[in-house]
């Protein structure tokens, strides 16, 4: 297969802003997901999309009480009143959220106010020193357990820091790769679980072994048993990665993924109502090992979505996955 099959960085746009697909990134990722047999979810309108989640399904459904949500998605607001945003979450249903930081306060301080309202903190994104410090990374474990959580996820990698560009070495993908055995090491001690999540930068092709992707390097150089796999549904699709063969790959590895849906023009859209058929996905969570489905928006608060925007998307991600069947 031709090395440019994956999109270009241009295509892809930025971790934190996809901006629209170029034609030639949506024939890829579309071609991605034709070879996997998921033609029908990226080339029908969102709301066929949703539908085919429902209908013509089997009885299976993700347990209420493994639905979470990135806290992230809520930022603005939990910078305004964190009182008052978990309070919400939990009015529309959830019991567990991941956090990406305490909002300001302590470890100590952002359990307590998740107690208040009846919330647990089960899974956390905290980044791993760079380059690698054990003191510093012992101290972010000892706030996850204060926090309570039983996941520790480290939250993004494949941008130089100096230069800006993805990264496409695969030794630097061997070295980071050992930092994350590490950290997992140290976090099992701790009596936690540690994770990576992806975005769409590590499915390009490293240039000094063309064969072979960043995340192919990271998973293969990573111990499952240190090391296991929270997959962003939105990302692996915007890097042209079916997650049903993410799965097939990584069987019992993939514990968490992260919801977020697909607009036509290629940035982010709420759970069920973009172009991903999370069915599909979902009719492999035994082979998966999953145990958590968190809901996440990543432009919740960005012009032209208002913060209170989020809380839709958190109203709209619980309904979607108490209803889809799969």
């Amino acid at each position: 297969m031709p090395d440019d099959h994956l999109a270009t960085p241009t295509d892809l746009g930025t971790p934190t802003d996809p901006g629209p697909l170029s034609r030639r990134g949506v024939l890829r990722t579309a071609a991605a997901a034709l070879a996997a047999g998921a033609a029908a979810s990226l080339a029908a309108p969102p709301a066929a999309a949703a539908g085919a989640d429902t209908a013509g399904r089997g009885h299976d459904r993700v347990p209420r009480d493994r639905i979470s949500i990135q806290l992230y998605t809520l930022r603005d607001q939990l910078a305004a009143d964190l009182a008052g945003t978990l309070a919400a979450l939990h009015a529309i249903g959830y019991r567990r959220v991941e956090h990406a930081g305490f909002v300001g306060r302590t470890a100590a301080q952002f359990r307590a106010a998740l107690d208040a309202v009846g919330l647990r903190a089960t899974s956390g994104h905290v980044g791993i020193p760079q380059p690698f410090n054990e003191v510093a990374w012992q101290a972010a474990l000892a706030d996850a357990r204060v926090v309570g959580s039983t996941y520790v996820v480290h939250p993004f990698f494949g941008l130089d820091s100096g230069t800006g560009q993805p990264i496409r070495s695969a030794a630097r993908y061997r070295d980071f790769a050992r930092d994350l055995n590490r950290a997992g090491a140290l976090a099992r001690r701790a009596g936690l679980r540690f994770g990576y999540h992806n975005h769409q930068l590590e499915f390009l092709r490293t240039t000094d072994e063309p064969g072979r992707t960043g995340y192919d390097i990271l998973t293969a150089e990573t111990d499952p048993e240190l090391v296991h796999l929270e997959i962003d549904l939105f990302w692996a699709f915007r890097g042209a990665a079916d997650p049903v063969d993410l799965i097939a790959r990584h069987r019992g590895r993939i514990r968490q993924v992260h919801v977020k849906d697909l607009a036509t023009s290629g940035s982010f859209e709420d759970p069920g109502r973009g172009l991903i058929d999370f069915g599909r996905v979902f009719a492999h969570a035994g082979e998966a090992g999953l145990v958590e489905y968190i809901v996440e928006r990543d432009d919740a608060g960005t012009p032209p979505r208002s913060p209170a925007d989020a809380l839709s998307t958190a109203r709209v991600g619980f309904e979607y996955l108490s209803a889809v069947r799969f």
